[in-house]
């Protein structure tokens, strides 16, 4: 007996129609460019696909039925590739954190924004030396007046050349 029900099958059958009219006509042309255009992340917000998973509150699906994401990824990876797969859900491992603890006003500001697709979220861990093991980081930020100034490096963050949010 299969874990899916039809609500599964529902949002395979959205992202099969989300890939087929607006990816796979452009997915090999993309892979050889090394890049997709920052258009998809509008469209798969307004399909509802980057909202699966996250609270109802933020315009999502709704946190808790993991099945559902796992649903929409093998769709996914059925039909693109993975470099298109891990870019467009880097926000999977971004937003986490700042849905959880980042104050009101910053997640009011972020984590909508991101779901719509209005804004891309990286996660900024992999440094010379230590990887991503975060108990290595050795970049830090420092507050000056109103902003931060951040010292260190980074060698590979997943959307990093395209992000407008770094957790």
């Amino acid at each position: 007996m299969s874990p899916f029900n039809e609500t599964h099958e529902q949002v395979r059958a959205t992202v099969k129609r989300f890939v087929e009219k607006h990816v796979r006509p452009h997915i090999q042309e993309w892979e050889e460019a090394g890049g997709f255009p920052r258009e998809i992340y509008n469209l798969a917000g307004e399909a509802g696909i980057l909202g699966i998973g996250y609270a109802e509150k933020w315009g999502g699906t709704g946190a808790g039925d993991v099945l559902m994401k796992v649903a929409a990824s093998e769709e996914l990876m059925r039909s693109t590739s993975g470099g298109f797969v891990a870019s467009l859900g880097s926000l999977d491992i971004a937003l986490p954190p700042i849905e959880k603890w980042a104050r009101p006003e910053v997640r009011e500001a972020i984590v909508p924004a991101v779901l719509r697709g209005e804004k891309i979220a990286a996660l900024a861990i992999t440094e010379p030396g230590g990887g991503s093991d975060v108990a290595s980081l050795r970049t830090r930020a420092r507050r000056e007046g109103d902003h931060y100034v951040v010292n260190g490096s980074k060698t590979f963050i997943t959307s990093g050349t395209r992000a407008d949010v770094f957790t």
